[in-house]
């Protein structure tokens, strides 16, 4: 065993042990977590305006402090962008993700404490490390490097003190220096914000190296992928790194992607092991690779709550802690935080698989869903109904999205959906049929609303052209990092804006 490796078991094995706590006591470790956040913010603004000095309890907390969204927290975001201190929490926060915007906003700005940073994004870094190296105690993960595909950050245009970016830059750029033994490509070219030339440069850099991990966003790393083979002239991933071992992935479903990395990295001792890490913080981490759901992160400063989807737009909806969630119910996200988010609805939407412990799956976002005729399809139907649609017709899907199409005088309404292939399916129509027959399958709502065909035609499925979804994406200035392709909308604005695109 390596020096490296035994360094990195020994520290794990303290960690493993504090994860087992949180596992067998969530409750206890959950209220513990918020009387600490509570007790360091009790002197900034919000502690003050919410009297945090008097909340003793997870029930004094809801009642004390009102739920939040981007659009109630901006003032205070934007003041701190400025240089202003000790408002959402304390000391100077100096980083803000961005990430995609709201209504009236183009970008959301989300910050980012120091705290946040070392007890929440870091450590979940870490954490897959040691989750990873506890269930495979003979790898060769630490005798090579990790490639992080991450994002660009540039200067704040309010203040010099302050910095945006994509989240992955800011962790990129904030890793201690020693990291750099361990990860390429170097942080000069990690941050190169023009998405061709990072691709180029990246190439040319990471070639030299034994890399044994890769980390990202999956539709991004297999156009990373992609033109490392077409510049090497390979033909699968193993025969430039063949020491490979580990993709660790998060922001999308895996589910489009799966048989396309297995293709390109035809390796049995491949592994792959999901993350859930957003703007706001590290939530969850997939700790078995025999089941796709994953562990809920109790202990990175995060108090969690949760809202029965069906109440997300009541005004006094119910809010539950984990202590009252019930399995296989969708939930709306509510954290507070360690860098001054207070009961913030992040707009993604969970089902718990498991309670002791405490084990979910992404289900869909708050607002990505499409609701035009009562059908409620969230994004977890439609992951579902397209694998099934694809081990049917052996197609494999690159980019989707779909949108409703409404209801005219003479005509009925249905969904639209485009779909750019990497394997297209013979025949197109059948394709359609079966993810029809398993929309159906998967959402009971969906299913009455197309009973003989009364409110809802069958869908409408387009094969879009190669590259579609990437001109598309560049043309919006959303190429790379942890931007992703909107997968359903309850407008055409997405659809329709791909549908003028000219013609290659």
């Amino acid at each position: 065993m390596s020096i490296l490796k035994s360094i990195i078991t020994w520290g794990n094995t303290k960690r493993l042990h504090e994860i087992d706590l949180f596992r067998r006591f969530p409750m206890e470790v959950q209220e513990e977590t918020l009387l600490k956040l509570i007790d360091r913010a009790k002197d900034t603004t919000i502690g003050k305006l919410f009297a945090f000095g008097n909340i003793q309890t997870a029930a004094d907390f809801q009642r004390n402090v009102p739920l939040s969204d981007y659009e109630s927290v901006k003032g205070n975001v934007e003041k701190l962008r400025k240089g202003e201190q000790n408002i959402l929490w304390p000391g100077d926060v100096k980083w803000f993700a961005k990430s995609s915007g709201t209504t009236s906003d183009k970008s959301k700005f989300i910050p980012v404490s120091k705290d946040a940073l070392e007890e929440c994004h870091f450590r979940g870094g870490k954490d897959v490390l040691a989750i990873y190296t506890d269930q495979n105690p003979d790898t060769e993960i630490f005798s090579g490097k990790g490639l992080t595909l991450g994002g660009s950050h540039q200067i704040d245009n309010f203040s010099n003190d302050s910095y945006y970016g994509d989240l992955s830059a800011i962790l990129i750029e904030n890793l201690p220096w020693w990291v750099d033994f361990i990860r390429t490509p170097s942080q000069k070219v990690a941050l190169i914000s023009e998405w061709e030339e990072k691709l180029d440069k990246l190439t040319h850099e990471t070639l030299k190296e034994n890399v044994t991990n890769i980390a990202g966003v999956p539709s991004w790393n297999l156009v990373m992928i992609k033109h490392i083979l077409n510049f090497t002239g390979k033909s699968n991933l193993l025969e430039v790194w063949p020491n490979i071992e580990l993709f660790t992935h998060g922001g999308v479903s895996f589910a489009p992607y799966r048989e396309q990395f297995r293709r390109l990295i035809p390796s049995e001792k491949m592994n792959y092991l999901e993350t859930y890490n957003a703007s706001e913080g590290f939530f969850a981490i997939q700790d078995s690779p025999s089941t796709d759901d994953m562990l809920l992160m109790l202990d990175y400063g995060i108090f969690y709550e949760f809202i029965p989807l069906e109440e997300i737009n009541n005004s006094t909806p119910k809010v539950l802690t984990i202590a009252d969630v019930e399995l296989n119910k969708n939930y709306a996200i509510v954290i507070s935080t360690n860098s001054g988010l207070w009961r913030y609805v992040i707009g993604d939407t969970v089902k718990f698989t498991s309670r002791f412990p405490h084990k979910i799956k992404i289900t869909g976002r708050t607002k990505h869903f499409i609701n035009a005729f009562g059908e409620e399809l969230i994004i977890d139907n439609a992951e579902k109904a397209l694998n099934t649609a694809c081990e049917k017709t052996g197609a494999q899907i690159k980019e989707y999205t779909a949108a409703p199409i409404y209801m005219a005088e003479n005509s009925q309404g249905a969904h639209e959906w485009l779909i750019e292939f990497e394997t297209d399916p013979n025949d197109i129509e059948f394709f359609a049929t079966i993810l029809d027959n398993a929309l159906c399958a998967a959402n009971s709502d969906y299913e009455a609303k197309r009973y003989k065909n009364i409110t809802l035609a069958p869908p409408v499925v387009q094969r879009m052209e190669p590259g579609t979804f990437f001109r598309w994406m560049k043309e919006r200035g959303k190429l790379g990092g942890q931007n992703k392709v909107p997968r359903l909308s309850n407008t055409r604005e997405y659809i329709d804006a791909l549908l003028s695109l000219p013609k290659n």
